[in-house]
């Protein structure tokens, strides 16, 4: 999503409000700069902003000179981008509608919320245009295992049942490599960046705001939210969320 916030929504496991989210997870983009530098946008360059959230990531490039087009799978979200004056629209990353339409594609904490995972790579690949890179930043192997651990402790303690089926996609560098190289991408360069990250409004507003999906999946009454979030920020002992990132860059093939 440039933020956490891109899914199927047939098959969703997050729930996104562009003004609670501005709210909570501001740290998102502002952490994403260095995916973004990764990327270094071109003056005249047409970008795709894969999970553009509410457009703070997006706005960055077209400031850059380039031309942009953000895409999300949250209403609330594509409403926040658009409210900037962004080109954003609502889609799924595993159905773009692009073709060759593209010089470079950039994504920020989206890709593991795409369960999809290999038709998104295919989809994105489809939408450069030859020689085009993608390059971003996503949920890497171990990212927020305490956090989702003493949530779904938390759940179990409570008498939820946590959803038993996965709600993202936490690759390690070979599993992601392979998939993308099946993809039809090439020089890939992907690495894992343990990046603990101290959450300003503490681990309380993360599970509200993060786990919404979740918890909607674990049949949690929004009454009881609250009380288990807390219960969450108790068991964790710390508002330092123990992220894990995996970023990279690749090429589509001339």
């Amino acid at each position: 999503m440039g933020r956490d916030a891109l899914t199927d929504l047939s098959a969703s496991t997050s729930q996104w409000d562009a003004a609670d989210y501005a709210r909570v997870g501001g740290f998102v983009p502002a952490l994403g700069r260095a995916a973004l530098e990764l990327l270094d946008p071109q003056p005249g360059e047409a970008i795709l902003d894969v999970g553009c959230g509410d457009g703070v990531l997006t706005q960055q490039i077209l400031e850059r000179g380039a031309s942009v087009v953000g895409i999300d799978n949250s209403l609330s979200m594509v409403g926040a981008a658009r409210a900037r004056g962004l080109d954003a629209r609502l889609m799924d990353a595993a159905q773009l509608k692009f073709g060759e339409a593209f010089d470079a594609v950039f994504s920020n904490a989206t890709l593991h919320w795409v369960l999809d995972k290999e038709r998104a790579a295919r989809a994105i690949w489809f939408a450069l245009k030859a020689g085009g890179r993608f390059a971003g930043e996503m949920g890497g192997e171990g990212n927020l295992s305490v956090l989702r651990q003493a949530l779904d402790d938390e759940l179990v303690a409570r008498g939820f049942g946590p959803p038993t089926f996965a709600a993202n996609w936490y690759p390690s560098v070979d599993e992601f490599v392979t998939l993308y190289e099946a993809a039809g991408f090439r020089d890939i360069d992907a690495r894992l960046i343990e990046r603990p990250t101290a959450l300003e409004h503490g681990v309380a507003a993360w599970v509200l705001t993060f786990r919404a999906g979740w918890l909607d999946r674990a049949g949690v009454p929004h009454d009881e939210r609250q009380a288990i979030a807390d219960a969450v920020a108790a068991r964790v002992g710390t508002e330092i969320a123990d992220y894990v990132r995996l970023r990279f860059i690749m090429r589509k093939p001339n």
